[in-house]
């Protein structure tokens, strides 16, 4: 009778041994699946635009990480084309998958540089200058206001320039660059603001990325520093696929959650 017992728990034993050992290797594989999604996902590299900072990105960012995505936000120096796109390219070199460029407004111009890296699977385009080869800030306002005359927004009418370097005031940045956002938050924008040399109004765009990656296209409807149509117009040319949002130029601080829908889209998620 005894023996009979002892076989039984040696059995019971064995049994919840080879148990435990099939969780455990079912804990492993259920891990590594997870790690191999998460190291699927591509990494987000966002690029601000003139008058502002990395932190542009603040209320964005935190919706892409809890989605599992790594993030990047570059802190462009805005003394030149050549300049931003250097530092955006020294943010791809450090990623060892894919990545999904991001650019606002001037960030644009950089991302369409910057973004014919093999890394690079697709660009986003936030109320942002989508130039062609050849083309700068510069031509393409001239184009679309002077040439075209299609009726301009007054947000760049009356910049401050010193020692070669372009700010916006206070009250311009209250009214027209961020009008969608409380008075307090805008004011602190406009605190912060990234000085933008002149010389970027003329550099030109040697190789579009465009050309060659899939691009989204959110347009600012309410946009009064780049002209929603002129947006369009843009998104349009370079075949993106584009949404529009009832925001300021801003759009990333005013509506995040919708901006972050188009970059995780264009992330290839959900």
């Amino acid at each position: 009778m005894k023996s009979k017992i002892r076989i039984l728990a040696y059995a019971a034993s064995a049994a919840l041994l080879l148990m435990m050992v099939s969780m455990q290797g079912s804990a492993r594989s259920f891990k590594q699946d997870r790690l191999i999604k998460e190291d699927d996902k591509p990494t987000i590299i966002l690029v601000h635009g003139a008058f502002a900072d990395g932190s542009s990105w603040n209320k964005v960012i935190p919706i892409l990480q809890k989605k599992g995505y790594q993030t990047i936000a570059v802190q462009n120096p805005l003394t030149s084309l050549s300049d931003d796109v250097a530092f955006v390219d020294r943010a791809i070199s450090e990623v060892k998958g894919s990545v999904i460029l991001v650019g606002h407004s001037w960030g644009g111009v950089v991302i369409t540089q910057a973004g014919n890296s093999e890394k690079v699977k697709a660009l986003v385009y936030v109320a942002a200058y989508a130039p062609d080869e050849g083309q700068s800030l510069e031509s393409i306002s001239k184009d679309a206001y002077e040439t075209r005359k299609i009726p301009n927004v007054p947000g760049f009418a009356d910049p401050v320039v010193a020692d070669g370097y372009i700010r916006l005031k206070e009250e311009t940045i209250v009214k027209y660059f961020a009008q969608d956002l409380p008075e307090q938050e805008a004011k602190v924008l406009a605190a912060g603001q990234g000085r933008f040399h002149v010389s970027t109004l003329g550099a030109k765009i040697s190789k579009p990325a465009w050309k060659n990656k899939p691009s989204f296209y959110i347009v600012s409807d309410n946009d009064q520093i780049i002209s929603p149509k002129v947006e369009s117009e843009m998104a349009a040319r370079i075949h993106a696929t584009v949404s529009h949002l009832p925001a300021s130029h801003v759009s990333m601080l005013s509506q995040p959650e919708k901006v972050a829908e188009v970059i995780i889209k264009a992330a290839g998620g959900k």
